[in-house]
């Protein structure tokens, strides 16, 4: 077997799996394009076991058993990440890697740090929730 071919077919999953984290915005997707990456390494690990076992004649196939490892590590973040991602899902509403912020942000960008000394700023959400209930009564 030569070693060119699944290098090259490793290097396009590997490849893919890396546009889909960085374009993607969906966490699901995001999650889906990490382990295609996982993947593209998994074949590499074989691949490279296989070529390196016809050089040695008494071999661990130390490759295969690290695949084996990289293959349930991989199922148990993919759980993980999954449960983590309904949970936001179910809280926020989204999934939209985008549209999910943290609480802790200010929504003013004036890089505040969020503690609060009495005065609210004029486009704040206490200061707009104040101003709306002003107006309706």
């Amino acid at each position: 077997m030569h070693l060119a071919y699944p290098a090259v077919l490793s290097a396009l999953l590997f490849c893919t799996g890396l546009y889909g984290v960085l374009a993607r915005r969906n966490a699901i997707l995001v999650l889906m394009s990490v382990e295609l990456m996982l993947n593209a390494v998994n074949l590499n690990l074989v691949a490279f076991d296989v070529w390196l076992s016809k050089t040695a004649q008494d071999t661990l196939h130390s490759g295969q058993a690290l695949t084996l490892f990289t293959i349930a590590i991989a199922a148990a973040e993919i759980g993980i990440g999954l449960a983590i991602v309904l949970a936001v899902y179910r809280n926020r509403g989204t999934s939209d890697i985008d549209k999910l912020r943290d609480t802790a942000e200010t929504g003013d960008g004036n890089g505040s740090d969020g503690s609060d000394d009495g005065h609210d700023a004029p486009g704040s959400a206490a200061s707009t929730t104040a101003e709306k209930a002003e107006a309706t009564a």
